[in-house]
């Protein structure tokens, strides 16, 4: 992390680890199965590191937070395995899923040495990873890096992308990749 990187960061990096938060949930299991509960669409990110690899995951934190100008959060640990991407590189490109795109999902939140092995993906702006016959994507820049505890909330400014076509919404739910039912 260089001065200029770090001067995009909010570091709560002082404060002790969730699992020492005198504020943390006294029934920590079931904090954790009241979320798997929460469905949650699912999306990619993906970068490249700073040794020019690819470098992606799996995310269903993904949010919209402003549409002028056009802004998006995402979530992770700072212990996730494409942190280090995320920190050397200020540009991401974001990817929603659709339910066709499950083996992208599972691929991505796989081996992070096997994330890109094969053709599902093509280099695209800024050199960046584009997964293919995703529903849409973007890119953008990240313009922030919120550190709570021992995770980050990354904003990223979106600059451009591209639509796919459409699918029905993949979701995560209960650990497993789902599809929407009837409309309620």
């Amino acid at each position: 992390m260089n001065d200029t990187t770090a001067s995009r960061f909010t570091d709560a990096s002082t404060t002790p680890p969730l699992e020492s938060d005198p504020n943390a949930p006294l029934d920590l299991a079931a904090f954790k199965h009241a979320f798997r509960r929460h469905a949650a669409g699912v999306a990619a990110v993906t970068t490249v590191a700073a040794d020019g690899t690819p470098a992606g995951f799996t995310a269903t934190s993904l949010a919209s937070l402003s549409a002028v100008p056009p802004l998006a959060t995402f979530n992770m640990a700072r212990s996730a395995s494409t942190w280090p991407a995320i920190v050397d590189n200020d540009r991401v490109i974001i990817h929603m899923l659709g339910a066709r795109n499950r083996s992208l999902a599972e691929k991505l939140a796989g081996p992070h040495e096997q994330r890109f092995v094969g053709d599902h993906w093509h280099a695209g702006p800024y050199g960046l990873p584009v997964l293919n016959d995703v529903t849409s994507w973007m890119v953008g820049r990240i313009v922030e890096r919120m550190f709570v505890h021992n995770s980050a909330v990354v904003v990223v400014q979106v600059e451009g992308g591209g639509i796919g076509t459409d699918d029905e919404a993949l979701l995560y739910h209960e650990r497993t990749y789902r599809v929407p039912g009837a409309a309620a």
